[in-house]
């Protein structure tokens, strides 16, 4: 029997003094689920990412439904990004891309 995949889209706000390229935080974000989970948690995540503004410092990745709470713990332990201070902010969570982008559409603005 097949099982259905469930999957988590998060919306995150970047502080920072400069907006990194959105490369670097995804590396931020992978470097701080291998320390805390190891290559197995971090390989359960499914992790993936969907879109980025750098003027609004918005980005949007999308994991695995089971390993949410890995991937939001990730997220908020990180307080460096490229040697400068940064934290990331998880501002909405909702299982569809589309529910997601009405939420945090008037967020933006």
């Amino acid at each position: 029997m097949l099982r259905r995949l469930r999957r988590r889209y998060i919306a995150i706000k970047v502080e920072c003094e400069q907006p990194p390229p959105k490369n670097t935080i995804i590396d931020s974000i992978w470097k701080s689920l291998l320390q805390l989970f190891g290559e197995y948690g971090a390989s359960q995540t499914d992790l993936k990412f969907i879109e980025y503004n750098p003027k609004e410092r918005f980005m949007i990745l999308r994991c695995s439904h089971d390993a949410l709470n890995l991937v939001k713990t990730s997220i908020s332990m990180i307080t460096k990004i490229d040697d400068s201070k940064a934290a990331l902010h998880i501002v909405y969570v909702s299982g569809t891309l589309k529910t997601l982008l009405k939420r945090i559409t008037p967020l933006k603005g």
